[in-house]
């Protein structure tokens, strides 16, 4: 790091980057407070059902609860006291561990994101989690919880700054002098367009919820939720009551029910997206996109842009039919469990596009040349999707009239359909799978009644692998594996003399490429504050 590098860091955490003797450093003292209260809400549920089962009450309640509060706080005291982070010259390293010590390093250069997160109870205290993606995959990405929110934000910028230091060694440095232009604001989501995204989150996991509290109803009230002979007996003397509301009364009460089914399901719904994503803020910083959202749990990643290898669009069938989208980005550290590059989760096209464009690839154009999947794999799948329903249909055929000859219409008619309908989808579907190849960028598309797209750079491809299967290479198709760093990205049906003509295109490019050009020219564009298209630098 460069002294002009230096000077730039804040003052609180200068001492903690010097090359000569980086000291540990313990996480914020309020951690213990966090991990006491944690104990205490963890205690009081506990603590309330052996109260009642054994009939104790408060006599017992409330020394146990002072009992766990006791042990969780010395626990977290001694966790925190044995948790030391080290900043120093090539690595962060973190050491952890009471009885057995454990310690992990990370080189800056291996850093994919550098994330903050607030949950509720820290956020209460001021404090934040940092966590540095390291593409490791698993969730086994490094984290360090929890610092005062000055404290975090400066950590991540001196890991920042270290790390780029690492990825632009031998390389100019930038003009210092030049001034970083202001955050440039992609897409934002009020209250209102969260109360829309919320309305097609249609949810019933309250029910879940529900049905977990009412395991315990038999330790506080006596009562077997789960009794089957209960809930008959209650229906058979209901029973006589519903009868006599009379029809009208039963087909009301019916309506009403399944109203207020559907009613819980939007709110569940809308409650969970406004918890998700309130404040929804996308933002094009000079480093890269910048995404800030949570109303418990706030969230503040910074993707670098040279770190965005593809972009997703996606949707469902409901919100598809009123044209809504969600935005995802394929980046370098995508694989890891706990990444979410979600950058527009309810956004119409016109609003994606901007997004994209800044990310350094581009929609595709209206006379984008589009090559259809293999008729051969349209119907080879015609045929083997509907194959366990098909099966299942004619074993029910023989085997129902012999044993169940009342019943057989009603197993076979089901059977039948829905093996039909997996022929009619396979057929219907295969008009929208196609892919497209131009001089920068690799498309596909996928989907019938919700239609997904993914695009690459070709020259961010690692490799291209034609696969065929038994039935593939009778038929002459494959499907077409491209590597792509943190994601996936493969195309079925391709026919064989297009799978070649692409490989073939899409290897001259990455032959062309000077990865190591690439990297250092996104590099300086992210220092600049410049948004230029990636695959023109």
């Amino acid at each position: 790091m460069s002294e002009a590098e230096f000077v730039s860091v804040p003052s609180t955490i200068r001492s903690t980057v010097r090359d000569d003797a980086p000291e540990p450093r313990r996480t914020a003292p309020l951690s213990v407070l966090v991990g006491v209260v944690s104990a205490m809400q963890g205690a009081i549920l506990p603590a309330i059902f052996v109260g009642v089962s054994t009939g104790g009450a408060m006599m017992v309640v409330l020394p146990m609860i002072g009992g766990l509060v006791l042990i969780g706080a010395l626990f977290s005291y001694i966790r925190w006291r044995r948790l030391t982070y080290t900043v120093g010259a090539q690595d962060i390293r973190v050491e952890s561990g009471v009885l057995s010590r454990a310690a992990r390093s990370v080189p800056y250069e291996r850093i994919q994101d550098v994330s903050l997160e607030q949950k509720l109870l820290p956020r209460l205290f001021g404090l934040v989690a940092v966590k540095f993606e390291t593409g490791a995959g698993g969730g086994d990405d490094l984290a360090l919880a929890y610092l005062t929110e000055e404290a975090g934000e400066e950590l991540r910028q001196v890991v920042r700054a270290r790390r780029d230091a690492e990825e632009s060694q031998g390389q100019a440095s930038p003009d210092e002098s030049t001034r970083e232009p202001e955050a440039e604001t992609l897409f934002a989501m009020g209250p209102g367009r969260l109360l829309k995204f919320g309305l097609f989150e249609f949810s019933l996991a309250v029910f879940a919820v529900l049905a977990g509290v009412l395991q315990y109803t038999d330790d506080i009230f006596g009562l077997d939720f789960w009794d089957v002979d209960l809930w008959r007996e209650v229906a058979e003397e209901q029973g006589g009551a519903v009868a006599a509301l009379g029809r009208d009364a039963q087909i009301v009460g019916g309506i009403f029910a399944f109203l207020g089914l559907l009613a819980i399901g939007f709110v569940t719904g809308i409650a969970r997206t406004f918890a998700r994503e309130w404040n929804f803020l996308l933002e094009r910083t000079p480093r890269g996109f910048r995404r800030r959202r949570g109303l418990f749990t706030k969230t503040d990643v910074v993707m670098p842009l040279h770190r965005v290898q593809g972009v997703a669009i996606n949707t469902k069938a409901l919100r598809y039919r009123f044209g809504w989208h969600s935005l995802n980005f394929a980046s370098l550290a995508s694989d890891s469990g706990s990444a979410n590059h979600n950058v527009a989760p309810f956004a119409k096209l016109d609003e994606i596009a901007p997004i994209v464009e800044a990310a350094g690839f581009s929609l595709p154009a209206p006379d984008t040349d589009w090559h259809l999947a293999s008729r051969k794999y349209r119907n080879d799948r015609i045929l083997l999707d509907p194959l366990f329903f098909t099966l299942a249909t004619l074993v029910a055929a023989v085997v129902a009239p012999i044993y169940l000859p009342e019943w057989a219409p009603l197993i076979i008619s089901p059977l039948a359909v829905v093996a039909l309908f997996n022929a009619a989808a396979a057929f219907y579907s295969w008009r929208f799978k196609r892919h497209a190849l131009t001089d920068t960028q690799i498309m596909a598309r996928a989907g019938l009644l919700s239609p997904q797209s993914f695009i690459a750079t070709r020259m961010k491809l690692h490799s291209v692998e034609i696969e065929q299967g038994p039935i593939a290479r009778l038929r002459g198709y494959a499907t077409l594996h491209l590597g792509l760093a943190g994601d996936t990205f493969a195309i079925p049906g391709v026919p064989l003399n297009r799978a070649r003509e692409v490989r073939r295109k899409v290897m001259e490019t990455i032959a062309a490429t000077d990865f190591s050009q690439l990297e250092s020219q996104a590099l300086r564009s992210d220092h600049s504050g410049l948004s230029e298209n990636l695959s023109a630098t």
